[in-house]
């Protein structure tokens, strides 16, 4: 299933959301233009390694991205859920509210993974918690969907909640799945990354309160 769009109404343009895809694509193909040692040099020094910890990283590591798939993927859903979460509480603190899912998911990323020495690179732990904010304050949105139904290609619209809780269960049983695996120096996804970000996205998104227009709209929908 890939998420192609929210059915839920937009009232300003998503300035934030459209330049953080932007600074990931531009950081994308500088990393695209570096030799092959220096571009590992540069995932190392900027991407979160456990076991040698770089503080900065956990802030730098949210904007580089292992290939084309990978990058396109993470901008494709902080599109489709972003902008929503954005209107909703404003540019700024849409951006902020990103930056803190992104370190939270950094963090907890860390401390399951202590001793990892595999660079930890990608949006999606941020993206994630931006899907945990979309969880709770549109519960009832659908979402346009790519779908595949007997080798057919088609699309449709799905529940957000039943897509993200969906999501959500395959992070969790495939992260705590790992732990018992005790290879500190092959690669993998950090599940434990995007648990953290969706967690932290659900509770964090309470301190962030709707702008007047969208207050005043839930008001009338009760």
């Amino acid at each position: 299933m890939i998420p192609l769009r929210s059915t839920e109404r937009i009232y300003s343009p998503a300035t934030v959301t459209a330049s953080l895809i932007a600074v990931n694509v531009v950081i994308f193909l500088y990393q695209a233009t570096l030799p092959a040692n220096a571009l590992d040099i540069f995932v190392r020094q900027w991407g979160i390694v456990p076991d040698h910890l770089f503080l900065p990283s956990l802030f730098t590591s949210m904007f580089l991205h292992g290939g084309w798939l990978h990058l396109l993927g993470n901008m494709l859903y902080l599109w489709v859920f972003g902008r929503n979460v954005e209107d909703l509480i404003g540019s700024g603190r849409f951006l902020l509210f990103y930056l803190l899912c992104g370190l939270a998911s950094a963090v907890v990323h860390v401390i399951f993974n202590a001793y990892s020495r595999v660079p930890t690179i990608g949006a999606s732990g941020a993206i994630a918690g931006v899907m945990g904010a979309y969880l709770v304050k549109f519960p009832k949105a659908r979402i346009v969907t790519l779908v595949t139904v007997f080798l057919f290609i088609t699309t449709m619209e799905i529940p957000a909640a039943f897509l993200l809780v969906f999501w959500f269960a395959i992070q969790f049983f495939s992260g705590f799945g790992s732990l018992g695996e005790a290879d500190y120096s092959g690669g993998g996804t950090a599940w434990f990354a995007h648990i953290g970000g969706f967690l932290v996205g659900m509770l964090l998104i309470r301190m962030f309160p709707p702008r007047r227009r969208w207050r005043a709209w839930y008001m009338e929908e009760e």
